[in-house]
């Protein structure tokens, strides 16, 4: 187990490099890379996806909970992130990182753990509820926490995290990662 601790932690260090490397600012922070790593746990022969790659350090988070029957594939738009990111998992044939739109995911659903981190989650969220498995894990972070019923940002009601949060086919919930941010975690009915 230690190794595999250490192997693991190897990837997120490698990612972030590449992140401070190419300037890029948005990876996923330790407490939403955990929550990665517990939901792809839970799924240890199952199909994970993440949309909006990165320098992949939210998919190295993905890789630390990926059981042996399972496969990862991911994302990117930006084709130097992509091929950086992929560079990451070279020497595993259970993740693929794909270059181009987020709609490139779907010839690989249903998902057993989707992260939808980069595109869909607002330009399509109905496709993105469809993606899903039945009991599958939709995960979608950099959400700030509201109190009020319903949600709401900057004044406004949060359309989108309402969309999700009431949505008739999920179960789901906001769960706060940080005093400052929040993640929606739903499954599929």
């Amino acid at each position: 187990m230690i190794v595999e601790e250490r192997a693991t932690s190897a990837r997120v260090v490698a990612a972030g490099r590449i992140a401070a490397e190419l300037g890029f600012g948005k990876s996923c922070i330790p407490e939403v890379g955990r929550l990665l790593g517990a939901a792809a746990a839970s799924k240890p022969d199952g199909v994970v996806a993440e949309s909006g790659t990165g320098s992949g350090v939210g998919t190295a988070w993905l890789h630390s909970g990926l059981g042996a029957g399972a496969r990862l594939v991911t994302v990117e738009r930006d084709a130097e992130l992509a091929r950086r990111a992929a560079g990451v998992f070279a020497d595993d044939a259970r993740v693929e990182v794909l270059h181009g739109d987020w709609r490139l995911l779907e010839r690989h659903a249903p998902f057993d753990v989707f992260f939808c981190d980069g595109g869909g989650k607002r330009d399509d969220a109905e496709r993105v509820v469809t993606l899903l498995a039945p009991g599958g894990l939709l995960i979608m972070d950099d959400f700030t926490p509201s109190s009020d019923w319903p949600p709401r940002f900057e004044g406004e009601v949060d359309a989108l995290r309402l969309f999700y949060l009431t949505h008739p086919d999920l179960a789901a919930t906001e769960v706060l990662t940080t005093p400052a941010s929040s993640a929606v975690v739903a499954t599929r009915r």
